[in-house]
């Protein structure tokens, strides 16, 4: 439920406004005040759960505020943000060998198509699936627009300390990329697929 109370208010919204209907239609029928009450009570929760929704942070919404600024730093070419989110060694110097090939003139998120947030590991990790397009030139592409499957592994480190000593003061600080690997839309890898990095 609190998952569903932060990230999809118009949904308990909407549950809120049927039971609070009902209450209230329960209370013209019988002339019972306490139902009136609760229905009323129901109402007024309603604006409460937008206020939550608008002020409670999960971590699927900072994984998805993550992956978004990280494009955008891809986007502008940014070295140094993008290596910024990544906590593992191995998979910093990957992207760091990878990136410098390519000029990007675009970078955008399709579609997040799934975030499972493994909680029975520790530190807490989050497997991340979505598919992003890209306009780049590089090696033998010329102003290319290519679109990809990219699949991230993140790792939640406390106190929100990135693997290279910064600490930002956004959302996203306690969540870092340790893995990733990109494919294409359809089909299993190709020439251009990027393995995690061996560790």
């Amino acid at each position: 439920m609190p998952p569903l109370l932060a990230e999809r208010p118009l949904i308990v919204s909407l549950l809120l406004a049927v039971l609070a209907v009902g209450f209230l239609y329960g209370w013209l029928q019988s002339g019972r005040k306490p139902l009136a009450i609760v229905g009323l009570l129901l109402l007024a929760c309603i604006p409460a759960a937008w206020w939550v929704a608008d002020h409670w942070v999960t971590d699927r919404e900072r994984i998805r505020l993550l992956v978004h600024q990280t494009a955008d730093a891809v986007e502008a070419n940014d070295h140094a943000e993008v290596l910024k989110v990544i906590g593992d060694q191995a998979t910093r110097e990957q992207a760091a060998a990878e990136l410098p090939r390519y000029t990007f003139t675009r970078a955008d998120v399709g579609s997040i198509r799934d975030i499972a947030i493994i909680e029975t590991t520790y530190p807490t990790t989050a497997e991340v699936e979505l598919t992003v397009s890209v306009e780049v030139s590089g090696g033998s592409l010329r102003d290319v627009r290519v679109v990809r499957r990219l699949f991230l592994t993140l790792e939640k480190r406390e106190g929100g300390a990135r693997q290279n000593g910064t600490t930002p003061a956004d959302e996203t600080a306690d969540w870092v990329v340790t893995a990733y690997e990109h494919r294409p839309l359809l089909g299993d890898a190709d020439g251009f697929t990027t393995r995690p990095a061996a560790r």
